[in-house]
């Protein structure tokens, strides 16, 4: 599943509860249901996957379950909105396209699928780290708006700390890809192919 085909699922489980129905509650009888749908959806899902074979066997499953997993998570926002269901709904988006990126790289070969299988993991990483940062920086606005003073400044701290946990993730991603990439070459090539990559990302 590309990251459009999993974001059109964020955007009908959205539809289901636009307008009237987010200015209330979801109802546990609500909730039931949409969890009935996305297993039904899973089912259906599953079943157009049946008569192929191979990768595109694996690569549709995947899909498939990835589909489901962002559907749930969503529910979970909007029937228990916080900041911990915001991370999750986030988390899984970049787990269930890494769970696709990462089928779709056994179609390579060699060093381009190491490559890919990197790119994959890096953009998951980036993903993951981002939604963190997200989320530590909601829940620390969250404690701040109850209190006041010196609250904002520990709140300030706590997001600049989780912005920079997330970019420095995201570096070692990136690295880990460049790095990859220079096993493409042999011995001097390959050398300053990665002294290259270091001095980029600041590795020593």
């Amino acid at each position: 599943m590309n990251k459009h085909h999993i974001s059109a699922v964020a955007a009908a489980i959205g539809l289901v509860f636009s307008a009237g129905a987010m200015a209330d509650a979801m109802t546990k009888s609500e909730y039931k249901t949409q969890k009935d749908n996305i297993a039904a959806e899973y089912k259906g899902g599953k079943a157009n996957c049946a008569p192929l074979a191979g990768n595109a066997k694996d690569i549709c499953m995947a899909e498939a379950k990835g589909k489901e997993r962002v559907a749930k998570a969503d529910l979970e926002v909007h029937y228990k909105p916080s900041a911990q269901t915001h991370y999750d709904a986030r988390a899984a988006r970049a787990d269930a396209d890494y769970a696709v990126a990462r089928e779709k790289c056994d179609d390579k070969a060699g060093n381009l699928k190491d490559v890919c299988v990197k790119e994959a993991s890096a953009a998951q990483t980036t993903a993951k780290a981002n939604a963190k940062a997200k989320m530590k920086t909601a829940e620390a606005t969250t404690s701040a708006d109850e209190k006041s003073g010196d609250a904002y400044m520990k709140a300030s701290k706590k997001s600049t700390d989780a912005n920079q946990t997330a970019a420095n993730d995201k570096r070692d991603a990136d690295y880990a890809v460049a790095k990859e990439k220079c096993d493409a070459f042999s011995g001097d090539t390959k050398d300053r192919c990665i002294a290259a990559a270091k001095a980029r990302f600041d590795k020593s």
